[in-house]
């Protein structure tokens, strides 16, 4: 296992070996340009092209690997996007890969909260670091393998998904491929970058409150959340357990369909799969948007959005108005207070999940001196374990959801949210009598710059203003690249979000195909890193 934030650096040749480097790479150089090279390279390649180089036997799941871990040699030391890869045996898997079926040979990068056997799972959290190997498979990294993907790289991310920026990140903060100096957002902010930077063809992310529509939107990616319990959670380390999904992270919707054909299914071994079936998630891609109604919540086009994004947004509105959608205005009341009943339900459930890391049996253990009392070493040892072993915004959430659980302010808070929670299901479900989707900006601002929120971190949670909602709802959501703005100087991407009614994940995935062919976004790669 190559751990991606300890390689080392090659010492400098002397002068005479780098000048025969320079003049054997001139040489090199004019022999390859006299080779007509392909457009697009693997790396930059969607799933859906690479199956059909795959099948005909132009190339071998290997070149697929041996050409991302190349790139990511290059720039995952800038980018923070991989806490670790082990390209050894991902080329093992890649030797018996079964390429009849629909994802034969496709690598495909894990956020590193999802359990796959054998490899790390450090939720990146130093509680976890190279102490716990996963001992079995996530339930999705089964169906995935079923499918024929190979899981290859574990993905960079905020500490045990609580955040929506990947700054906390127990090991480094990813960074945006737009931009070095700002976030790719969070909690699956690795999984976003490395398919921002073509290091990834397509990666697994989590999603509680946006952690895979809002990383998406701001490197430039499509990024779907299905229905809650679509995917099974069994081997995502949780979070909020009513809140938790799986999903892709993608460079189009075709590849987004295609992955999640193979993550969704019930699973007896997760109390709160569904049983239903399972459609063909392709099956309407290709369709127009005629007859489809779209709603436009007034609470979603509020103060404070960034003018860019609310221009790009309504500029695609109009354009899937042209497709021949019919646009309705509509009404959800609660959104204002989602924010608020997330950040009471979700710190909650935190509290009573994370309470399992308490050193004893696997994970960090702190050292406990020998002139602690032994009537007081257990306690010594829970508490110093834990203060070691979580970072500071885990802290905040176990303290805030331990608080409103706690007796006479469980009824004031805990319930109450609860109930607020239920309104805001209550609002998407009068508006679905409506329409069949709900049209807004994934994200109020554009990605802003590391460390932007560091003396306020409160105000880090308003970023997940539009998504929230549907994870309190048990939604499918997706984000869809929509336009590119000028802030501050750099040329940044912006997210079209689509939400539809329980189940419906087709809907979403034929709105969001047809306006993405419609348009030239998601064609639109981050520079050079």
């Amino acid at each position: 296992m190559r751990l991606a934030n300890r390689r080392a650096s090659s010492s400098s040749p002397v002068w005479w070996r780098s000048s025969l480097h320079l003049l054997a790479a001139s040489l090199f150089s004019f022999s390859i340009s006299l080779i007509p090279s392909p457009s697009v390279s693997l790396s930059e390649s969607t799933i859906a092209q690479l199956r059909k180089q795959l099948k005909s036997g132009d190339i071998t799941p290997a070149d697929i690997i041996k050409d991302l871990h190349q790139g990511m040699e290059k720039v995952n030391e800038s980018l923070g996007a991989y806490i670790s890869y082990d390209v050894e045996a991902a080329l093992k898997e890649a030797e018996t890969a079964d390429l009849s079926l629909p994802l034969g040979g496709i690598p495909i990068a894990v956020k590193d909260n999802i359990n796959v056997k054998g490899q790390p799972c450090t939720c990146g959290s130093k509680f976890l670091d190279e102490n716990y190997t996963a001992p079995y498979n996530a339930t999705s990294i089964d169906l995935l393998r079923k499918g024929g993907a190979i899981p290859f790289g574990r993905a960079n991310m905020d500490e045990f998904a609580m955040g929506s920026s990947t700054e906390n990140s127990a090991f480094f903060p990813a960074r945006n491929p737009w931009d070095l100096a700002r976030v790719p957002g969070g909690s699956s902010g690795g999984s976003a970058t490395a398919v921002g930077a073509n290091i990834a063809l397509a990666a697994l992310g989590s999603d509680t409150g946006g952690s895979i529509r809002q990383p998406a939107a701001f490197c430039g990616n499509v990024g779907i959340k299905p229905t809650y319990g679509r995917v099974s959670r069994y081997g995502l380390v949780a979070f909020a357990s009513s809140l938790d999904q799986i999903g892709p992270i993608t460079k189009t919707v075709e590849d987004a369909a295609l992955v999640l054909n193979h993550l969704c299914g019930h699973d007896a071994r997760d109390s709160t799969s569904l049983k239903v079936e399972v459609p063909d998630f392709t099956s309407a891609l290709g369709q127009d948007l005629k007859g489809l109604r779209i709603g436009i919540a007034k609470e979603h086009f509020i103060d404070g959005i960034h003018p860019g994004i609310r221009e790009a947004v309504e500029k695609a509105v109009k354009q899937m108005e042209s497709l021949g959608a019919t646009i309705v205005d509509i009404s959800l009341p609660h959104t204002d207070i989602g924010i608020a009943t997330y950040y009471i339900l979700a710190p909650a459930e935190a509290s009573a999940n994370l309470a399992r890391f308490d050193g004893v049996r696997y994970g960090h253990r702190a050292e406990v001196p020998a002139d602690v009392e032994n009537d007081k070493r257990l306690l010594y040892h829970y508490q110093k374990t834990r203060s070691e072993g979580f970072g500071p915004e885990v802290k905040r959430r176990i303290l805030l959801g331990t608080y409103v659980l706690s007796s006479g302010y469980y009824d004031a808070y805990y319930v109450k949210a609860q109930k607020a929670r239920t309104l805001v299901r209550r609002d998407f479900t009068e508006a679905f009598e409506k329409v069949d989707l709900v049209v807004s900006p994934t994200t109020p601002v554009p990605p802003f710059k590391i460390g932007a929120f560091r003396d306020d971190p409160l105000s880090l949670y308003l970023e997940d203003l539009f998504t929230i909602p549907a994870n309190l709802a048990g939604l499918p959501a997706i984000s869809v690249p929509c336009g590119m703005i000028q802030h501050e100087g750099v040329e940044l991407p912006v997210g079209l979000h689509l939400t539809a009614k329980p189940l419906d994940e087709v809907t979403v995935l034929r709105a969001a195909h047809a306006y993405e062919q419609a348009t030239e976004w998601h064609k639109r790669r981050a520079p050079g890193v």
